[in-house]
């Protein structure tokens, strides 16, 4: 796993959200756009991350930021979980692992003893033009908007 680390640019993708709605990076050319990855839709870890960046939608948003989810869930997953917790911002279903693998986030994981391939729970902020600002890759499900925020 080489996840993109600060200064680097982000490669161009188009992914459809949990609507079937096509995001490209150039739809936020000019917007500070947080990109965050979680494993999968509707597990703990991951309710409890999305539902704190839901929680302090507004002042992420006052704070000019974009929010982009994603993971490698289908379109109907993601949509469940967008309409059980109603996120007000998308869910990409990036079923392809697309952006998974342009961000290098998909990589060996350990769980009670058992290793696997998966998602790791990163986030990018990205400028205006695309270049990783930041990288968060200790993330605090319960607390994300406070550290997207510092």
């Amino acid at each position: 796993m080489k996840p993109l680390k600060v200064g680097e640019k982000v490669s161009s993708f188009t992914v459809n959200d949990h609507l079937g709605n096509p995001h490209s990076l150039e739809d936020y050319t000019g917007s500070k756009v947080v990109v965050f990855f979680y494993p999968k839709a509707s597990t703990p870890g991951c309710t409890a991350e999305a539902c704190d960046l839901r929680d302090h939608y507004k002042e992420l948003k006052d704070a000019g930021y974009v929010l982009l989810g994603v993971s490698a869930d289908t379109e109907k997953k993601q949509k469940a979980f967008v309409d059980k917790f109603d996120f007000p911002f998308p869910l990409l279903a990036d079923t392809e692992k697309k952006i998974i693998e342009a961000f290098g986030v998909w990589g060996p994981k350990k769980f009670m003893g058992k290793e696997y391939e998966g998602i790791h729970r990163m986030t990018f902020i990205l400028d205006e033009s695309g270049v990783v600002e930041r990288v968060i890759d200790k993330v605090k499900t319960k607390e994300h908007a406070a550290q997207i925020l510092e």
